[in-house]
């Protein structure tokens, strides 16, 4: 295959600077899914964690490298769940986290950011708005500035969930991943074209926020001007370059998504998994229902990425209608 940025070496190498606790997560098929999907269905559970989502993966691993170093601060953007992860990997390590957000993301996600102890400045915008707050921040305060999924680490982190597939299901089809920033994407898709070629990497974005989709389908960058979907964890207008330019190599395919399909794919994941999912965690299964003959007989893995969700609004959404 063609080099992107991230290197296998590394991603293992990660697995020995990432706190156990968040590794090795429940990976299973889920049976009670199939017969409203007509595929055989496994679900890999980044939620079982004290982030309940898979960012920590990449902010262990930037936050060990710049506790090993002079940086005592550190700076990011986030639409909520890197923010938390970033929070928690620093506090444990002894460094001043800032997080930048927007005041329109989840409470819940801002509350817990807070929690964790990390200072938390908003903008009256949308998450494009905050990564150039955050920018600034960095410039002004010179400290370490963390952009998920242009810095190397946050790939490599959430590639040791490619890994761990690998390892984990004796063979499967289709890996169905949630695409925002493109962390998860290329990381996990890099370790598929390494490791098992065989496997079909599928991209799914919501179509209210389709930037980085476009932008895979016409080999360059693709911004938008204002985004419309309830998946606030892939709702980006700006795709990074170098980023996209490592999803062209590792992804066989970039799908969006309505969002009617979008919480069918959380009600299902409550009603038959048991599981309370944040709207990118559902973008796998409403990839799923929005063409079932194409995964007809075929054995696909879904990453559930996040469950960080504001729970007056999930019931809202999950509550609306009466569905699988």
């Amino acid at each position: 295959m063609q080099e992107t940025r991230l290197d296998t070496a590394r991603v293992r190498a990660a697995r020995r600077v990432i706190d156990p606790i968040f590794l090795d997560t429940p990976l299973y098929r889920c049976e009670a899914l199939e017969p409203g999907l007509g595929c055989t269905v496994s679900i890999k559970l980044e939620t079982a964690n004290p982030v309940r989502s898979f960012k920590a993966r990449g902010t262990e691993v930037v936050a060990s490298l710049l506790a090993a170093g002079d940086a005592r601060a550190v700076v990011c953007a986030s639409a909520g769940n890197l923010g938390q992860a970033l929070a928690w990997s620093g506090r444990r390590r002894g460094l001043d986290v800032t997080v930048v957000a927007s005041r329109f993301a989840p409470a819940a996600k801002l509350d817990r950011i807070r929690a964790l102890g990390a200072r938390l400045e908003l903008v009256d915008g949308d998450f494009d708005m905050a990564r150039e707050r955050a920018v600034a921040v960095a410039r002004h305060d010179g400290i370490r500035l963390v952009e998920d999924s242009l810095d190397i680490e946050t790939c490599e982190g959430a590639a040791t969930i490619g890994l761990e597939l690998v390892e984990g299901v004796p063979s499967f089809d289709a890996v169905l991943i949630a695409l925002g920033g493109g962390a998860l994407a290329t990381g996990v898709g890099h370790v598929m074209k390494a490791l098992a070629p065989g496997v079909e990497v599928i991209c799914v974005q919501p179509l209210g926020a389709p930037a980085m989709t476009h932008s895979w389908r016409r080999r360059r960058v693709v911004t938008t001007d204002s985004t419309d979907t309830i998946a606030d964890g892939v709702a980006g207008r700006s795709p990074i370059p170098a980023v996209l330019d490592d999803l062209l190599l590792v992804a066989d395919d970039a799908v969006l998504v309505r969002e009617e399909s979008i919480i069918a794919g959380m009600r299902m994941l409550l009603h038959h998994a048991g599981l309370v999912v944040e709207p990118s965690a559902a973008l796998g299964i409403a990839a799923i229902l929005e063409d079932r003959g194409r995964f007809a007989g075929r054995h696909v893995v879904t990453i559930v990425c996040g469950s960080n969700v504001d729970v007056d609004a999930y019931h809202r959404w999950v509550g609306a209608a009466s569905g699988p």
